[in-house]
């Protein structure tokens, strides 16, 4: 594992901020929280949880990356919707009411990892955000709403070895990459792919075990950050 950690009340006016930190890679992610839902939800009583993903210009190596127009490259698309998934599961929408909370993490610095950086310094700012949407409703805070603590990592094999957390420099050159998001230890989803071949059930089951090793850590970190069991 790298260093990991979560600063809390990165940005001033979000009802949520968190600047996460996978070693080299940094995302700000902020929550916002409106009543502006979705058309098929509106009427019903239950909240939603979105996410918004973007690389900003200067956070990559070998020149300036483009900033994402009105439509978003496929790459982060895909990223913001597992954000959003992966989130979703952490919070009993009946509960939250008609709320909806965005949640928007901008890669400042990319070194491998971004996604689950994202999906884990996101639990955190949605943490917050629950805070105000507790005072607001009379509740006693934001664990009425929370289903679970999320966190995510990522895990691969290189040069035959299971490594945990992978850097831009494991990940070019894995044999087999895979994301793992987990809410208080059990799945949420996992992302794997043989890159370089296939694996085998007993690689799956040994980097499965490497991630929740690795998210119980990351979850330490953001209770620490929030102040929690501390």
């Amino acid at each position: 594992m790298r260093e990991v950690s979560f600063e809390r009340n990165y940005v001033k006016h979000p009802a949520g901020s968190c600047l996460a930190a996978f070693g080299d890679t940094k995302v700000i992610c902020t929550a916002s929280v409106s009543n502006d839902l979705p058309p098929f939800l509106r009427n019903s009583g239950k909240g939603w949880v979105t996410a918004e993903y973007a690389m900003l210009p200067g956070s990559t190596g070998g020149g300036r990356k483009r900033r994402d127009g009105v439509k978003k490259d496929g790459r982060s698309t895909e990223i913001q919707r597992l954000i959003g998934r992966s989130l979703r599961a952490a919070i009993d929408m009946e509960k939250l009411g008609e709320v909806s909370i965005t949640i928007d993490c901008d890669v400042l610095q990319a070194d491998g990892g971004t996604r689950t950086a994202a999906i884990s310094g996101g639990w955190v700012a949605l943490y917050d955000a629950l805070r105000k949407v507790a005072e607001e409703q009379g509740k006693s805070g934001p664990e009425y709403y929370l289903l679970g603590q999320v966190a995510a990592v990522s895990a691969g094999i290189v040069d035959g070895k299971i490594i945990c957390d992978l850097d831009y420099a494991n990940d070019s050159t894995a044999e087999v990459d895979m994301n793992v998001i987990m809410r208080d230890g059990a799945l949420v989803e996992v992302q794997g792919t043989g890159e370089q071949g296939v694996f085998s059930r007993e690689d799956l089951d040994s980097l499965l075990d490497a991630s929740a090793a690795g998210i119980e850590i990351i979850m330490k970190r953001q209770l620490q950050a929030l102040g929690i069991g501390t």
